[in-house]
């Protein structure tokens, strides 16, 4: 993969329908991309892929480092081979702001990706994290009634992930979909809201090449109906 290309194995309508328990080799995806998101085999936690390194973000809020990705499954990914186009200093109070401030970087990327990553310290963030399914097939909705919500003030760590447009609903989430963890890389969670503390480093990247992998020999894939639920994917994903 070239840097600023889209790579995604699976799709976000499958996780709805609860297609979790098989995927591929975490590995697969780092050979791909050095930051993205996802989650893990049977939706149990949250992926985080940051400078080429991958946690599993747990329901307490902690996270661990994934040291053999080869051994460990995912059932959803997006990465990219991150490289910055544009880089900027700026408070933001929140994700109208960092939207708001995308759209005016990027004016031309209403209909492209864009991958995102903010360093610095929050005066305020709440993030969610989630347990997993606790039976096969239970769908995504079900497993985030389930979440847990955390929140921390004056804490020090990266927001990162991706806008994809609107007509990706269903392939992947549509608009900004961004994950956190903290500098010792302890705590992290889904981003629901957040205040910065004095100025923050953005940086971003516009990507218009989309690579999409489809599960194989999978038979919750191919057994299942991936009709799309954006109510319930904007729900979900806050």
């Amino acid at each position: 993969m070239a840097c600023n290309e889209v790579f995604q194995y699976s799709i976000v309508s499958a996780l709805m329908d609860g297609v979790a328990t098989h995927g591929t080799p975490i590995a697969r995806v780092l050979a791909q991309g050095d930051h993205g998101l996802g989650t893990f085999r049977n939706m149990v936690g949250e992926m985080i892929v940051v400078d080429g390194e991958v946690y599993q973000m747990k329901a307490d809020g902690s996270v661990v480092h994934i040291s053999n990705p080869e051994e460990t499954v995912t059932p959803f990914a997006t990465v990219t081979r991150f490289r910055p186009t544009m880089h900027t200093r700026i408070s933001l109070t929140g994700k109208e702001d960092l939207e708001a401030l995308l759209t005016r970087l990027f004016p031309a990327a209403k209909n492209h990706f864009l991958a995102v990553r903010m360093d610095g310290v929050f005066r305020r963030i709440h993030f969610r994290t989630a347990g997993g399914q606790i039976s096969p097939r239970e769908g995504m909705v079900d497993v985030c009634a389930r979440q847990t919500v955390h929140s921390f003030e004056g804490v020090k760590g990266t927001i990162f992930g991706f806008r994809c447009p609107q007509y990706v609903m269903g392939i992947n989430v549509a608009g900004d979909h961004m994950h956190f963890i903290t500098d010792d890389r302890q705590r992290g969670g889904h981003i629901l809201a957040f205040e910065t503390e004095g100025e923050v480093d953005v940086a971003a990247a516009q990507m218009s090449n989309f690579h999409l992998e489809l599960p194989t020999e999978d038979d919750e894939f191919n057994q299942a109906t991936l009709v799309l639920q954006a109510q319930g994917i904007k729900a979900v994903e806050g």
